[in-house]
């Protein structure tokens, strides 16, 4: 008796430890540590300086949210091509890196609200003119694969008919160099990514008149996290609300493009 009394014992004390333990600092539906995927080299969202450390907006906004959360923010460079199956995988916990809302992720993810609007855009070759997106059928063009641009250029109209010169690249800076090399005539590309890329440059490619919209980006996380995601908008609009969201986003765009969630 005096045996199964102690026991009793024992198992009450680490009932009541369990229950004075102290909370997880980002709730129960937050991890200590959230693995974020990306791609490295998608500027100025997220990429590598000379110096080769991670630097960018969407860096920079996650480690406030991260701070917020009171969790770690860790990065993950991952294959853009191959993201949604890291994410099944659990080889991270959300795609952060200018990813566009699409319905295709909307049926495979849970996406947070829009936080910042883009465009997708067609730069050219100095000596080439585009006004229309319908000369793009005349030209060469190219893009990212798996990318937002190329998504809402499948599903435009005109897609038929550029279809046979349009060449995907694995990233936005391949496309560039063919560019430069004078290998296709034009980009369609992500706005922010463009205009970023186009100031770095010796010779500056032209902004053409026509483009394909808004685009909207979102943070992806696993269908069932819906809680996490829930989380990470609260931190978000903490973030915008104490004016560090506007204080990141003027330190990259020159002004305050974080939207309200």
């Amino acid at each position: 008796m005096k045996r199964i009394a102690c026991l009793l014992s024992f198992v009450l004390c680490l009932v009541l430890a369990a229950g004075c333990a102290p909370a997880d600092p980002g709730g129960a539906d937050v991890p200590d540590v959230l693995i974020v995927g990306l791609d490295d080299t998608f500027a100025p969202m997220g990429f590598r300086d000379e110096a080769g450390n991670l630097v960018g907006f969407d860096i920079d906004l996650a480690n406030a949210v991260g701070r917020e959360l009171g969790i770690e923010i860790r990065f993950q460079p991952i294959d853009w091509d191959a993201k949604d199956m890291e994410l099944s995988s659990r080889n991270i916990d959300c795609i952060w890196n200018g990813m566009s809302r699409t319905p295709d992720r909307e049926e495979s993810m849970t996406l947070s609200k829009n936080y910042l609007n883009n465009r997708i855009i067609i730069m050219t070759n100095p000596d080439v003119q585009i006004s229309s997106k319908e000369q793009l059928a005349d030209f060469k063009v190219g893009t990212q694969a798996e990318s937002s641009a190329l998504e809402v250029v499948q599903s435009d109209p005109i897609y038929a008919s550029i279809e046979a010169n349009l060449s995907e690249y694995r990233t936005y800076d391949e496309c560039i160099l063919d560019m430069q090399a004078g290998r296709i005539d034009a980009m369609i590309v992500d706005e922010v990514l463009g205009q970023y890329k186009n100031s770095n440059l010796a010779t500056k490619l032209n902004v053409a008149s026509a483009d394909f919209g808004d685009d909207y980006y979102v943070i992806g996380f696993r269908k069932e996290d819906t809680a996490l995601c829930a989380k990470v908008e609260e931190a978000l609009r903490a973030v915008k609300a104490s004016g560090e969201g506007a204080e990141i986003s003027n330190a990259w765009f020159g002004e305050d493009l974080l939207l309200d969630i």
